[in-house]
């Protein structure tokens, strides 16, 4: 894993940070440490500057890899000739997918000398959009739309589309990273002309070293949770650990200990396929997705018990014994896995044969004997974890 840096400034959105690590800056302590301990993945490229700072003023620390960049095509000769057909088509319907979209159609169509003539093209269409962020984009533009997809599908714009008289009528289709060809035919299919428009579109990294190493930190454990804005994202993000052979592996780490954040239920799509469970947000927005993330951490993620030494405090990588010392312990993944074990059991007996079974990556008696030494030279009392001779390990509650 990248070796954890600090700095006192943010990572550059999608930048040249690559997959490191960082602290949170000395400067944000007048934000509560919510999130110390704990370590966060983020996968997306437009934006990521905002969740990275969130996190990282909440104490957590943040590993970067872009599973995809956004690229705008304003400087495209196709996006200029798509903006022409869409003006000359003069649509009766227009369905806007995305904010960022809509801005950087705008902004190409200004710098092509289409603006004024897009304008009205579009002020003269009944215009349906996505979802709010889309209509405030449109709104932004100085239109107004005719409705909103309730779910921010664009299969149901399309949905709400149909139940209008479409047949020989013109729609124009603000497509948002790649063309959506299902709703297209959906549209063809009821008789409508579609004129599409892509303003941007995604590609992938020059290379997958940076997200093959945030794959291998999950895998590992030196996760404890990653976030997605986009279902492409997600789906790049998977499908990058196939072609490297870890599929597998990945599963089982965001099926157990290592938990999977989406900012809404499309971006959840491809996760759900994947057979995981994912936690979304009530509102589908950045804001809600950073208090779900510390919400989350606090309540499930952060283990509490009393043993003979004081009370202990497990949050993420850390294990706090508060009346031994100030520090916290920073555990590596094995003996980590093993002291969340013992905690989760309050005392109670735990086999060495159990233990096998419930940490993935112990696979021998020796590991484990590795591992319980391990931590009891990490932890400030080596007491802490007991040996019950003949029948396994336990926490000194």
């Amino acid at each position: 894993m990248t070796a954890i840096t600090s700095s006192d400034a943010p990572l550059p959105a999608g930048g040249n940070g690559g997959s490191a690590v960082r602290t949170a800056p000395e400067t944000a302590s007048a934000v509560p440490q919510t999130l110390a301990g704990f370590r966060i993945g983020v996968t997306s490229d437009r934006r990521s500057e905002d969740l990275i700072c969130a996190f990282q003023r909440r104490g957590a620390e943040v590993m970067h890899a872009p599973a995809l960049r956004i690229v705008a095509l304003t400087e495209s000769v196709t996006l200029q000739q798509d903006t022409r057909r869409v003006i000359d088509a003069a649509p009766d319907f227009a369905v806007i997918t995305t904010a960022y979209g809509m801005r950087r159609w705008f902004e190409a169509a200004d710098a092509y000398g289409l603006g004024a003539e897009l304008f009205d093209a579009l002020e003269q269409a009944t215009i349906l959009v996505r979802g709010p962020k889309a209509r405030g984009a449109v709104r932004a533009a100085g239109l107004d739309d005719d409705g909103s997809a309730e779910d921010e599908r664009t299969a149901t714009v399309v949905d709400m589309l149909l139940t209008r008289d479409v047949r020989d009528k013109t729609v124009a289709l603000q497509q948002h990273g790649a063309s959506d060809d299902s709703q297209i035919h959906r549209l063809q299919a009821a008789g409508a002309r579609v004129v599409t428009v892509l303003p941007y579109t995604w590609t992938r990294p020059d290379e997958d070293s940076d997200l093959l190493r945030m794959i291998d930190a999950v895998i590992e454990r030196q996760l404890d949770l990653i976030t997605f804005t986009a279902a492409p994202a997600v789906e790049a993000f998977l499908s990058v650990a196939r072609q490297y052979g870890r599929s597998e592996a990945l599963v089982a780490a965001l099926r157990g200990d290592v938990v999977s954040v989406a900012v809404g239920a499309v971006t959840a799509g491809p996760l759900y396929d994947a057979g995981l469970s994912p936690i979304i947000p009530s509102r589908w927005r950045l804001g809600a997705m950073i208090k779900l993330v510390c919400d989350h951490l606090e309540e499930h993620q952060t283990l509490r018990i009393t043993t003979r030494h004081g009370p202990v405090e497990m949050r993420g990588s850390e294990v706090r014994l508060p009346q031994l010392t100030d520090q916290a312990v920073r555990l590596p993944p094995g003996p980590l896995s093993l002291m969340r074990a013992l905690v989760k059991a309050e005392g109670a007996v735990l086999s060495r044969e159990h233990l096998m079974q419930v940490l993935v990556q112990c696979d021998s008696e020796h590991a484990l004997e590795m591992w319980v030494s391990r931590l009891r030279k990490s932890l400030p009392v080596s007491g802490l974890v007991s040996t019950v001779v003949k029948r396994g390990y336990r926490l000194a509650v």
